[in-house]
């Protein structure tokens, strides 16, 4: 782990201002809450989700963990447990890879929280040895792409999606 994550009980990941937690039964309804909200999971891959397919996504997430050791992670603000968001890395559905991703609230957004859950989870993620870890952000998400590069991610590729250009990065280790 670099410097300014560690890793509690095991998966649970600290930074300066945030604690993710691996997803669970207990986020259940700050999930759906977060992804049927078009400003919050929008731009994610197949955008927003139905309070069905989002307690599907959980169940599959925990199954996940429970497999790979890494996965979904709740994100939370430290000081009072507040609800920021979602970080995770997945298996992509087009065999790209194991993906990062994240998406937070709206009102959260310019505090660099993202870029913090999302630091820790791509060093969770080589740490747990996987070498070579990507995302994808529509060329148009201006936000996501720059948090992207200020990891150190570099684009290596795109392709178009329902009308989208889409902008592939990496993380080699």
């Amino acid at each position: 782990m670099g410097l300014l994550a560690r890793v509690e009980s095991p998966h649970t990941v600290r930074s300066s201002r945030l604690t993710l937690r691996p997803v669970g039964p207990e986020h259940l309804d700050d999930l759906i809450a977060l992804k049927g909200d078009e400003a919050a999971f929008g731009l994610m891959l197949n955008g927003t989700r139905t309070p069905e397919r989002t307690d599907q996504e959980l169940r599959d997430d925990m199954a996940f963990w429970a497999t790979r050791s890494y996965g979904t992670w709740a994100v939370h603000l430290s000081e009072d447990d507040t609800f920021l968001g979602i970080v995770g890395l997945m298996e992509r559905p087009d065999g790209l890879g194991v993906a990062l991703r994240f998406a937070l609230w709206p009102q959260v957004r310019g505090r660099g929280y993202a870029r913090e859950a999302a630091r820790a989870a791509l060093e969770f993620g080589h740490a747990a040895g996987l070498r070579r870890i990507i995302a994808v952000a529509r060329e148009t998400n201006t936000a996501s792409r720059a948090v992207l590069g200020d990891l150190g991610m570099q684009e290596c590729g795109g392709f178009p999606h329902n009308g989208h250009a889409m902008k592939v990065y990496e993380s080699l280790r």
